[in-house]
């Protein structure tokens, strides 16, 4: 053998590498998104059968709302005057019922009645389907003026080369305030900045996919989530302790230091896992029709200065009114009750269209400046030609709604989920290794009810008390929920932004797959689930306060 076949023979792979591979290869021979939904539609049927026919059943405490008083209603639609029901709560009471959960078969009349009659409701009932549609609305007008190319460009100029992976994992943590802005938005926003970088693409998806949604519930700020489950948790916990109850920041401390050190790890293994092993970035793995990059001349980067300036202009105009839409006292994005505006508000539950039209504001600045988008049909093909785009998505989403429809009526997740809690809570073991095994518990869970606050309803009132009764408190509890919730999200194939992923990575590489985007974000589930627990484990043995006036252990 002479010297240069030996030059040119590749480096043997590691381990992990090949195992990757393997799977990645598996994973892209799977057939397509749409067929397997199929399949799992048929076997939720076939199972749903069969765990009838074994009287599958559980009895089990699960946290409920309160039902609202409404006012009583007459034949012509009217109610007595003066006799209206008290408003709601801004997040809701939650009282405690014992219930008896039995497995219902989809091949039972009822059954095969639900399959045929809700078909157009649980499509209809599918919020990610508007999501998507609104939130293209101003990403696609951004994007078709030129003022995402623009904003990555001016970004890969400011910006250190050396925090680009960091800077988009951070931005993808701080979204989950607004999860499906950051899904769609970020993420193919990383993927370009990594192409503009000469860095493979695909990375800066999996940096953004992670960023996003592998520690989910974690923010540096205060979420919707947070009150939700801060309401189920006081509700279970005045079972043991009535005087014990928690507020909004009882994890502050512990989710503002998790969302960074999350981020961290997970551009760690960005750059020294993923990289090396996707390898220098052939442009010729994406499809024939791909836009071609070139680089913009002088006239056009006059252009293109003139369009970010005027796209300033026009996303201050728009944060201006959003402003005093939210920020004047009794404003009407503010609570109209309690004057809030980052815990239950109106400007809270509007984010996402708020952040849809901040990005058309600034879309239609940067046309408007760089004379990308001229006239206002311009703007409409735009928007239309970002819709056509999205036929195959919406398509699979009426499978995928019809599928977790299915699921859950069957009751499967739910007897799988306190069947498995069962099991852990009579598991006689110390308070730490029992924790442990509560966010391993979490993040199996996790694969089958990616849901926060399904999940923690059922197990709230199952390990809220049984924490307590051995020194613990309910924070703590919480906080181990947080750390089980989020790494198993970006390998769930029920995750409905999965085959959005897939999408925005057919972009770049054509042959790319199911089993390409999970093959590369398995290393973040295993690292980011076994560091953060170390990280959680750590935070639990020197005692530090998860917020402010929450201690580790129970007074």
């Amino acid at each position: 053998m002479n010297a240069k076949s030996v030059e040119d023979k590749p480096a043997k792979k590691g381990a992990m590498q090949r195992m990757l591979d393997g799977i990645e290869r598996v994973g892209n021979k799977v057939p397509h998104p749409a067929l397997i939904f199929l399949g799992l539609i048929l076997l939720v049927v076939v199972l749903s059968q069969i765990l009838a026919w074994t009287g599958a059943s559980v009895t089990t405490e699960v946290a409920e709302p309160e039902t609202v008083e409404v006012a009583p209603e007459y034949p012509q639609g009217t109610s007595v005057p003066g006799n209206d029901a008290p408003a709601p709560p801004p997040i809701p009471n939650y009282e405690l019922e014992t219930e008896t959960i039995t497995a219902e078969s989809l091949l039972t009349g009822d059954g095969v009645r639900f399959m045929f009659t809700t078909v157009v409701q649980n499509f209809n009932d599918f919020g990610v389907v508007a999501v998507i549609l609104v939130a293209m609305i101003g990403v696609g007008v951004a994007e078709e003026a030129g003022l995402i190319a623009a904003l990555i460009r001016k970004m890969v100029k400011v910006a250190p080369k050396a925090l680009i992976t960091f800077i988009i994992v951070l931005l993808g943590g701080i979204s989950s305030v607004a999860s499906d802005a950051g899904y769609l938005v970020l993420i193919p926003l990383g993927a370009a900045a990594f192409a503009s970088l000469g860095r493979h693409p695909l990375a800066g998806i999996a940096a953004a996919y992670a960023g996003v949604s592998a520690s989910f519930f974690v923010n540096i700020l205060i979420t919707p989530a947070d009150g939700i489950i801060t309401e189920v948790t006081n509700e279970t916990i005045g079972l043991v302790a009535p005087d014990v109850e928690l507020n909004v920041t009882h994890n502050f401390y512990f989710a503002i230091a998790s969302t960074l050190f999350c981020a961290v790890v997970m551009t760690l293994i960005t750059e020294r896992l993923l990289e090396p092993r996707l390898g220098a970035y052939d442009p010729s793995e994406a499809p024939t029709d791909a836009p071609a990059d070139h680089q913009p001349t002088e006239e056009e980067m006059a252009l293109e200065s003139r369009g970010l300036r005027w796209s300033v202009y026009y996303l201050l105009v728009a944060i201006a009114i959003v402003s005093a839409l939210t920020f004047i006292p009794g404003a009407p994005l503010r609570n109209p009750e309690t004057g809030e505006i980052f815990g239950n508000s109106p400007f809270m539950s509007s984010l996402l269209f708020i952040i849809s039209m901040l990005f058309l504001a600034a879309g239609l600045g940067y046309g408007r400046g760089a004379k990308s988008l001229t006239g206002s049909t311009n703007v409409i093909n735009a928007i239309v030609k970002t819709f056509n785009g999205l036929g195959g998505l919406i398509f699979l989403m009426l499978l995928i709604a019809q599928f977790i429809a299915y699921f859950n009526y069957t009751n499967m997740s739910t007897l799988a989920a306190t069947g498995l809690a069962d099991l852990l809570e009579r598991a006689d073991i110390g308070a730490l290794p029992l924790l442990i095994g509560f966010i391993l518990l979490v993040f199996v869970i996790d694969l089958i009810m990616p849901g926060v606050i399904p999940k923690w309803a059922i197990l709230a009132p199952i390990f809220v008390p049984l924490f307590y009764r051995l020194g613990i408190a309910p924070q703590t509890v919480v906080a181990a929920y947080r750390v089980g919730d989020g790494p198993a999200n970006v390998i769930t194939p029920l995750m409905v932004y999965l085959p959005f992923i897939v999408l925005v990575s057919q972009r770049y590489r054509k042959k790319a797959g199911l089993g390409t985007v999970v093959s590369m974000m398995l290393p973040y589930t295993a690292i980011v689930l076994v560091t953060w627990t170390l990280f959680y484990v750590l935070w639990y043995v020197i005692g530090i306060p998860w917020g402010p006036d929450a201690p580790v252990h129970s007074g």
